[in-house]
């Protein structure tokens, strides 16, 4: 018997050094564990979840920059703390990394006729409505109280706040660079964004947007787009090659952000190839767009695309 009670507290001294730390968000209990963490979040009466990287060389005497992931439909934000190579970059950029999860829904797709439950951000147009009855949750309240709940519990750099979104992830990245932007420092909008009638941006910031140039969605299939084929892309709104996606979103972000339709072309056709557009008001320098196609890619958030973003968001501070 004594050697099952020290069994057993062996056992509990393991888990409590490398089991996730999971806290209710709280300011009078700002405790956190290098490494990984899972809290959770009071919103409109649901307890929302988002795990938190903290680097070990992190520390209370220097402010962090943060940096946010969005996974895509039918994830979580375990899935991605685990898979995206966020946590890594953070780890050797001393970035607090952080992965929300959304909620989860039974949802119709645009056929009228396919019903699932599953994991989505509250960003729209992307192909899905709610099932009768269901309450879509206010996604943008729950990024805002995380953030309020991070500079309690941290010392974090509110002008080094950063976002990335993957799909439908991308999607809710778009709807951040308008209702957001007075908060984020610059956003990455990865596979997906939106399209169509837009609010008036808080902000103009930077936004990056990147696309395989074989992806059309989870589970599609189309022809490779050429490498070449960027400036055709963002020209011909009848095009079927990526969906049309490129030349739709482009457009929105231009006229809803008011840049030069005009860009910079640039980049190797044998990896990534970029445009790059600027605003048409002198003085404003932070009023950037740039859509990047990557070669060779499907569906998916790429492979060492972490520290690339990581790369061209660091540049940017909020004003």
């Amino acid at each position: 018997m004594k050697n099952v009670r020290i069994l057993i507290f062996l056992v509990a001294i393991a888990c409590f050094l490398s089991c996730t730390n999971e806290r209710t968000d709280d300011p009078q209990t700002p405790d956190y564990s290098i490494g990984k963490n899972r809290f959770t979040i009071n919103v409109d009466g649901d307890q929302r979840e988002y795990f938190v990287h903290v680097p070990a060389g992190y520390t209370d005497s220097s402010n962090a920059p943060v940096v946010f992931m969005l996974h895509g439909t039918n994830g979580n934000g375990e899935d991605f703390y685990t898979n995206s190579g966020w946590k890594e970059v953070g780890e050797t950029e001393n970035i607090i990394t952080v992965f929300p999860s959304s909620w989860k829904y039974c949802i119709i797709n645009n056929d009228g006729q396919h019903l699932q439950n599953t994991e989505k951000w509250d960003a729209q147009p992307a192909g899905w409505s709610p099932c009768p009855g269901e309450t879509v949750r206010d996604d943008i309240k729950f990024l805002k109280s995380i953030i309020t709940a991070l500079d309690s519990r941290f010392n974090i750099d509110l002008k080094r706040i950063y976002l990335v979104g993957f799909s439908n992830g991308g999607v809710m990245a778009s709807k951040c660079s308008y209702e957001m932007s007075d908060q984020f420092a610059a956003i990455v909008e990865s596979a997906s964004s939106s399209y169509g009638a837009e609010p008036v941006p808080l902000r103009k910031l930077p936004v990056l947007f990147q696309r395989g140039n074989e992806d059309y969605g989870p589970g599609g299939t189309g022809p490779t787009a050429p490498m070449t084929s960027l400036p055709f892309l963002l020209a011909d709104s009848s095009t079927t090659l990526l969906e049309g996606h490129l030349y739709k979103f482009s457009q929105t972000h231009i006229f809803y952000f008011g840049l030069d339709p005009n860009y910079t072309l640039s980049g190797d056709v044998n990896s990534i190839v970029t445009a790059t557009y600027t605003s048409a008001t002198p003085g404003e320098p932070l009023n950037v767009y740039t859509v990047a196609l990557i070669k060779d890619l499907k569906h998916g958030y790429p492979a060492g695309a972490a520290i690339r973003n990581w790369d061209w968001l660091k540049q940017y501070t909020l004003p």
